[in-house]
């Protein structure tokens, strides 16, 4: 411990003879009640951050979405930097770009989408038919009963009437907001604010890095640069590579599935490729869902023969070259972490949880290694 009189005047320490060092017992006091304070602090962080979840939930979503654009988009940025272009411009070309990516996406995906649904809605009746004389017979065959209780005609029914109603998708969405003038605004606020804000954090992603690095306590500066730095690997080359390879494995599928013929290939392509981000669960729902789409529209096993392909092989171009290129098998995320992760995201903060799902399990996963090699070097397990 240092010298406690170094910090007292020079009258007292003149006047008054001082012992040279505290005596034990105090200085073991004073030691304990550093390390309480100091696991104090860290504990009280994440507390901190979590109530800010929970209340500011509902104006949080346009932020996070935000900051992972910002943060997906820097690195860009700063390889633009090092070709001599200045910051301001580098992330003006980063932005725009991203900007026209997004609108191009809405343009043109969103009428697409809105007559998938359409055409989903007029062939529904039959998906129910197809259920009906052939599924439900073979199954009442099975358990020994030969009456439906009118359980399909229900539900056809039922579903036809729903999709009656929203048969246009975006006056439902139109009608749903102006529900409320509050939440119209919030959409509204939502949806300008979020280009706002990612610009600003792109220009000054670096500056908050270093300011935020100023904050941290000098004495586990070192350890927790170690372990951003390891966040940091597996956050981005996850996020960005599992973005990569949805996006990658979307296309295939609408490709292949259009050449076949099948009328709803964009619903299901989307459906297979947004499912990706769980490792053979895009490729298990396309299966299912592309299977029985071919066989109603088709008739024949041929062409669910064809469609078991085209899963195959995007099971394979993403096994083979896609994950080991772009996220590599070090830094993956287990399937069931992120499946774990994004339901208990979901049941806990709701939509919030779920955007913050993924950036937390591959935070807590370079957490969770480096709290197994501590627990294997100490005491406890030796």
């Amino acid at each position: 411990m240092s010298d406690y009189r170094e910090d007292l005047p020079d009258s007292v320490s003149e006047d008054i003879d001082l012992p040279e060092e505290l005596p034990e017992s105090i200085s073991q006091n004073v030691d304990l009640l550093e390390k309480i304070l100091r696991y104090f602090f860290w504990l009280t962080i994440p507390l901190i951050l979590v109530g800010m979840v929970v209340l500011l939930g509902p104006v949080l979503a346009p932020f996070i979405v935000a900051a992972a654009s910002a943060y997906l988009g820097d690195p860009i940025v700063d390889y633009l930097e090092r070709w001599k272009f200045s910051r301001t411009w580098s992330v003006c070309i980063v932005f725009a770009v991203m900007t026209l990516i997004m609108l191009l996406a809405i343009l043109i995906l969103l009428p697409l989408l809105i007559n998938q649904v359409d055409l989903l809605r007029q062939e529904f009746p039959r998906f129910v038919e197809w259920f009906d004389q052939v599924v439900l017979p073979k199954f009442y065959s099975i358990v020994g009963s030969d009456s439906s209780n009118g359980l399909m005609e229900t539900l056809n029914s039922a579903v036809s009437n729903n999709w009656e109603k929203i048969s246009d998708l975006a006056a439902t969405i139109i009608a749903q907001a102006t529900q409320s003038g509050l939440a119209l605004v919030g959409w509204l606020a939502g949806l300008f604010l979020t280009p706002v804000v990612t610009f600003y954090l792109l220009r000054d992603w670096d500056v908050l890095i270093e300011h935020i690095s100023d904050l941290l306590p000098r004495k586990q500066l070192p350890l927790i640069s170690r372990l951003a730095r390891e966040c940091d690997e597996v956050l981005g080359q996850f996020i960005r590579g599992q973005l990569l390879i949805m996006t990658a494995l979307t296309i295939f599928y609408i490709a292949g599935l259009s050449i076949m013929g099948l009328k709803l290939a964009l619903l299901v392509g989307i459906a297979a490729g947004l499912a990706s981000v769980v490792p053979y669960l895009g490729a298990v729902v396309g299966i299912l869902v592309a299977s029985l789409a071919a066989y109603v529209q088709f008739g024949d096993l041929i062409h669910v023969v064809i469609a078991l392909g085209i899963f195959g092989a995007g099971q394979l171009l993403e096994s083979l070259f896609l994950t080991p290129i772009l996220v590599g098998d070090r830094i993956g995320l287990h399937p069931v972490a992120v499946i774990f992760a994004v339901v208990a995201g979901g049941q806990l903060f709701g939509f919030v949880g779920v955007l913050l799902a993924l950036p937390i399990a591959a935070v807590a996963m370079v957490l969770v290694r480096h709290a197994h090699h501590s627990y294997r070097n100490s005491v406890f397990y030796q």
